[in-house]
């Protein structure tokens, strides 16, 4: 009996450990999985908007998105919010946009309270 015991200790050890390690990995980070325009796209016609979807809800009030053309300016209508019904989808109204490249910033902040961003190309134009 005791030769077991030492092992079945052991035993309980490691998943008591991993049920305590486990939620630590199933709370990630909210990360996009698709946005529109898609990025580092060329589309015919201007977006009115830019919209993007993530892998987990976000808390509105820290979560944005801001789109500069080519020379820096900001061509987003400062608008910025997480989608009312959907709190995966953060979105911002753009102004009438002309041909050219524009660079978005995001940035999101998960219900789990983890921060991520990032940021991407499209361009409107002629393909």
């Amino acid at each position: 009996m005791r030769t077991l015991r030492k092992p079945l200790l052991l035993l309980c050890l490691i998943l008591a450990l991993n049920v305590m390690v486990l939620p630590t990995f199933v709370q990630a980070h909210a990360f996009p999985v698709r946005s529109d325009p898609r990025v580092g796209w060329t589309v015919a016609l201007p977006p009115s908007k830019v919209t993007i979807w993530f892998d987990g809800e976000l808390e509105p009030a820290f979560s944005t998105i801001t789109v500069y053309n080519s020379a820096k300016q900001q061509v987003d209508k400062g608008n910025s919010r997480v989608n009312g019904p959907d709190a995966s989808v953060l979105e911002v109204d753009l102004m009438p946009l002309p041909p050219g490249t524009y660079h978005v910033f995001w940035k999101a902040l998960a219900k789990d309270t983890h921060v991520t961003q990032g940021d991407f190309n499209f361009a409107v134009g002629n393909k």
